[in-house]
């Protein structure tokens, strides 16, 4: 299967360039500190200088690793989602159940969206005046990313007789603006107070409206 994040990363790197390979370490103590950095003080409120001193290394290795800012802001919202969403969670399994495998991606996916650090980037770049770039970093690192990982596991189910998807991509985002639903809207609002049986409830009620729309006749891994 085709790993979007892989097509993603290899998108916005930067050329290595000559001189010794970068060290990996370093790279994930920046990526941390930017994560920590981003979330508590939002983009404009952070520079690179601060990071560098945050993850303990200089900024001429911040730079060397990232480039600027942006690619830095990029690379951290997709270490985020990497962290809660890896690539074999949109693998097909043919050992597990449809359904079960479907709801597998709703639970990472909600308990990453409902996370204070994803939260808290939501409200950085929804307050960013126009135009929003900022914006577009967001959405190209974090939720097309996921998207086209989950568009990649429809059409392999596709393929397999399991679902029947006119428009995979608006299945797909239909399928994650349904796990948001409610409770992530008076999250974002500064509402909480639902228990956890609630938030299993709405994910089941979610994967079954999706699987009533799509599934194909007579998938034989609805259940077992």
């Amino acid at each position: 299967m085709t790993d979007p994040f892989a097509i993603a990363k290899s998108r916005a790197a930067k050329p290595a360039g000559p001189g010794r390979p970068k060290d990996l370490g370093k790279r994930a103590a920046i990526l941390d500190a930017a994560k920590r950095m981003f979330t508590l003080h939002g983009f404009e409120g952070v520079s690179m200088d601060q990071i560098a001193a945050e993850a303990g290394v200089s900024k001429l290795t911040v730079y060397s690793h990232f480039g600027d800012k942006e690619t830095l802001f990029s690379a951290a919202i997709t270490a985020k989602c990497e962290e809660q969403l890896s690539n074999g969670l949109f693998a097909i399994d043919p050992a597990v159940p449809l359904r079960d495998q479907l709801l597998g991606i709703a639970r990472a996916f909600f308990t990453l969206i409902t996370s204070e650090e994803a939260l808290a980037i939501h409200r950085v770049v929804t307050t960013q005046p126009p135009p929003a770039k900022l914006g577009q970093l967001f959405w190209e690192a974090g939720p097309r990313r996921v998207q086209e990982a989950f568009e990649a596991f429809l059409r392999d189910e596709i393929a397999t007789g399991q679902l029947a998807v006119p428009d995979v991509h608006r299945a797909a985002s239909q399928f994650f603006c349904l796990l948001k639903g409610e409770l992530h809207a008076r999250l974002l609002c500064g509402c909480g107070g639902f228990s956890s049986d609630e938030v299993e409830a709405h994910l089941q009620a979610s994967v079954d409206m999706f699987l009533r729309a799509y599934l194909a006749p007579h998938s034989p891994r609805l259940a077992r």
